[in-house]
């Protein structure tokens, strides 16, 4: 029985490696195990659940922090901690910087390593949640014909039907109708809700047409 969420373990010390693979799988965890960046990469991608990385600073080839960098580049970083049998503090700032979880010094107590752990399966779980409820937000704009589209950028400026009637120039129960079809099929329940989606979808909102509604 397995903990939900997977731990990577890039480090080229065969017993380190088997020590961390021990360790969490004692504590239900599913763990893969990697001898260097390139046997990572070899992978083909992260796991479909959630997962944090245990990486070690020093790797021959590409380093652990410059794989992080690349990771980062690439949009594709799982949440990292990293460990070290030579650490200092600016190599610390820097992991820390540019996002790790953790940066611990070998040797280092097991229980602080499983709680950067958890704290990093958390902070994923959270990512991939987001990341299915904004494609999942995408789906639904998909859906909206064209006008729709229109419709719902007007409509999160604040405009009333009758000025986005005059601006599109359609007539005002048509707009009715379209911004009933755009609440119904984005699932929002307010303007104020359909105008937080609009946010995260990017939409961009004309400033004129937001000056247009105080006036």
């Amino acid at each position: 029985m397995t903990t939900a969420g997977t731990i990577l373990v890039v480090d080229d010390d065969a017993a380190v490696r088997e020590a961390l693979h021990s360790l969490l799988r004692s504590v239900g965890f599913a763990v893969e195990l990697y001898g260097s960046v390139p046997e990572f990469v070899a992978r083909g991608g992260l796991p479909d659940t959630p997962c944090c990385m245990v990486l070690d600073i020093r790797l021959p080839g590409m380093s652990g922090l410059d794989f992080q960098n690349e990771l980062t580049r690439q949009k594709v970083a799982p949440p990292i901690i990293f460990i070290t049998g030579h650490g200092d503090i600016p190599m610390s700032v820097r992991a820390m910087k540019a996002g790790a979880i953790e940066f611990l010094t070998k040797p280092f107590r097991d229980q602080d390593l499983l709680d950067a752990i958890h704290a990093g399966l958390e902070v994923d779980r959270k990512r991939r949640e987001e990341s299915r409820d904004l494609a999942d937000l995408q789906t639904r704009y998909a859906a909206l014909s064209g006008r729709e589209q229109e419709v719902m950028a007007q409509v999160v400026t604040g405009l009333m039907n009758k000025q986005i009637a005059v601006n599109l120039g359609i007539a005002e129960i048509t707009v009715k109708v379209h911004r009933g079809q755009v609440m119904r099929k984005m699932n929002a329940q307010s303007v104020v809700d359909l105008a937080r989606m609009a946010d995260r979808l990017g939409i961009e909102r004309d400033p004129q047409l937001t000056r247009a509604s105080v006036r």
